[in-house]
C-alpha cells in the first residue's frame, strides 16, 4: 500500500507541476489527457484497488480519486487562466478602432431614362394629369384601327411592327408601336373629363444604331373635355416645356400630319444647350421634339366619346431624345448597354436647369 501511496504523491506533484507550466489549450489537453485520460495510471490504480485489502482499499480508494478531482479542477482552472490571457492579447493585437469611418457599400446610380421619365411624369402631375400604363403586347385594334390608321398604312407591314402569334388562335397581337394604345384603353373605359400622361416602352422594327434602337420609351399625353382646343394644347406644351427644359424654353409648333389628331403639328422647343443661338445639337437654335394635335373625331367615335359634345388633344415624344439633349449623350445605345462607368456620371445631376 506504501508504494501506491508514494505513487500516487508522485503523480500529483508531476500532474499540478505539468498543469501550471502549460502555456496553451493544447498543451494543457495533452497533460489532462495524460494525468486523468482514459489510459491514465490514477484509472489503473483505481481499477486493480479491488484486488487490495479492504483496509488499504479504503485508503488508496479516496487518495486516487481525490487525485483525480484535483487535477481536473487545476485544468479547469488553468484552462479559464489561458484564455483570459488569450483574449488579454486579443485585445491589445486586434483592437477595433471605433474612430474610423464604416465602408459603406457603393451605391447604384439610376440609369438617366429613368430620371428623365420622372421629372417628365412630374411636370405632367403638376398639371393635374394622372399617369396611365397599359400592356405592352397589344391588339390591332388598340394599336392602329381604333387611331385612324387605314390597313393600307406602312407602319402596320411587317417590315415595321412586331407581331405576335395569338396562342388562343385567333388574330395576332403586336407589340405596341407607340403608347397611344393606353390612351385608348382609357377613353374606351371612362367618361370625359380625361386628363392622362402614358409613359412606356415601345417597339418598332429598327437596327439599332446611334439614334435608332428596335426598343425605346415616349410618353403621351391626352386631354378630353369640353371647349377645349388649339390654345389650350399650346398652353400646356409651353407649360411642359419649361418644366422639362428650363425657365425661358420657347416652343413652336409646325404643321404636320398623324392619323391620329387633325389638325396636327410638330413641337419644336428652343435649344436649351445654347438658348435658341444655334449650336452643334440644334444648328437653327430650335430642336424637334415630337408630335402633338387636337384628337381627330373618328378617334373618338371609335371609343364611344361624342365628338360634337369633346374635343381633346394629344402629345407624344421619345424619352430618349428628351435625355440625349439634357445630357448631351451622342450614342442612343450607351442608355441600354447597362455599362456602370456610363451610369454613374450622372449620379447627382439635376434633369433640368
Amino acid at each position: 500500500m506504501s508504494s501506491l501511496m508514494d505513487e500516487l504523491a508522485r503523480l500529483r506533484e508531476s500532474a499540478m507541476s505539468d498543469v501550471a507550466a502549460a502555456g496553451s489549450t493544447e498543451e494543457l489537453e495533452e497533460v489532462s489527457v495524460r494525468f486523468v485520460g482514459r489510459k491514465a495510471r490514477v484509472n489503473e490504480i483505481l481499477k486493480g484497488i479491488r484486488g487490495l485489502e479492504d483496509a488499504d482499499k479504503r485508503v488508496v480508494g479516496p487518495a486516487a480519486n481525490a487525485l483525480r478531482k484535483d487535477v481536473e479542477e487545476a485544468v479547469r482552472s488553468r484552462r479559464e487562466q489561458l484564455e483570459r490571457e488569450r483574449e488579454v492579447v486579443l485585445l491589445a493585437t486586434d483592437r477595433l478602432d471605433l474612430t474610423l469611418t464604416g465602408r459603406r457599400p457603393p451605391r447604384g446610380a439610376p440609369n438617366p431614362l429613368t430620371e428623365v421619365t420622372r421629372s417628365l411624369e412630374d411636370v405632367f402631375v403638376g398639371l393635374g394629369y394622372e399617369v396611365a400604363e397599359g400592356p405592352e403586347v397589344e391588339t390591332d385594334w388598340n394599336n392602329f384601327q381604333a387611331l385612324n390608321t387605314p390597313p393600307d398604312h406602312p407602319a402596320r407591314s411587317e417590315m415595321d411592327t412586331f407581331y405576335v402569334p395569338n396562342p388562343h388562335g385567333g388574330p395576332p397581337g403586336l407589340l405596341r408601336t407607340h403608347t397611344s394604345p393606353v390612351q385608348v384603353r382609357v377613353m374606351s373605359s371612362r367618361t370625359p373629363p380625361i386628363y392622362v400622361v402614358c409613359p412606356g416602352r415601345t417597339f418598332r422594327r429598327d437596327t439599332a444604331d446611334a439614334t435608332h434602337s428596335p426598343m425605346f420609351h415616349q410618353i403621351e399625353l391626352l386631354a378630353v373635355d369640353e371647349g377645349l382646343s388649339m390654345a389650350d394644347l399650346r398652353g400646356t406644351l409651353e407649360a411642359f416645356a419649361e418644366g422639362a427644359f428650363g425657365r425661358g424654353t420657347r416652343i413652336r409648333l409646325v404643321p404636320h400630319f398623324f392619323p391620329f389628331t387633325e389638325p396636327s403639328a410638330e413641337l419644336e422647343v428652343s435649344c436649351p444647350l445654347c438658348r435658341g443661338t444655334g449650336c452643334s445639337q440644334c444648328a437653327s437654335g430650335w430642336l424637334e421634339i415630337g408630335g402633338a394635335g387636337m384628337v381627330d373625331p373618328n378617334v373618338l367615335v371609335n371609343v364611344g366619346i361624342d365628338p360634337e359634345r369633346y374635343t381633346g388633344f394629344a402629345f407624344g415624344m421619345g424619352i430618349e431624345r428628351v435625355a440625349m439633349i439634357r445630357y448631351g449623350v451622342a450614342d442612343l445605345r450607351l442608355f441600354f448597354e447597362a455599362d456602370v462607368r456610363f451610369l454613374d456620371q450622372f449620379r447627382g445631376i439635376p434633369v433640368t436647369s
